[in-house]
């Protein structure tokens, strides 16, 4: 059942939001949303990853979502420090 769920449901919608965030991420007028889009992008994969890791039970992707989740908080940051240092 969730199995079945998971493939007809989720997964999906989680494509349809990756096109359509891989569309902002290409025509997005500025350098910020290009990386606003770029950062959901890889909070959907997180999404992705910790729906495959619940269907198919297997708790270890859900370690690998959580790495995957710091480096994208770390590029975040990493591109907020250089904005704010050209500004000045």
């Amino acid at each position: 059942m969730l199995q079945t769920f998971g493939f007809i449901v989720i997964l999906p919608i989680l494509s349809i939001a990756v096109l359509l965030t891989l569309f902002r991420l290409i025509k997005g007028p500025t350098l910020p949303d290009r990386v606003v889009a770029l950062d959901l992008m890889t909070t959907l994969g997180i999404g992705v990853i910790a729906a495959y890791a619940i269907v198919y039970h297997e708790p270890i992707f859900l370690d690998v979502a959580l790495i995957v989740a710091l480096v994208s908080f770390l590029g975040t940051i990493a591109f907020a420090y250089y904005v704010e240092k050209g500004t000045k």
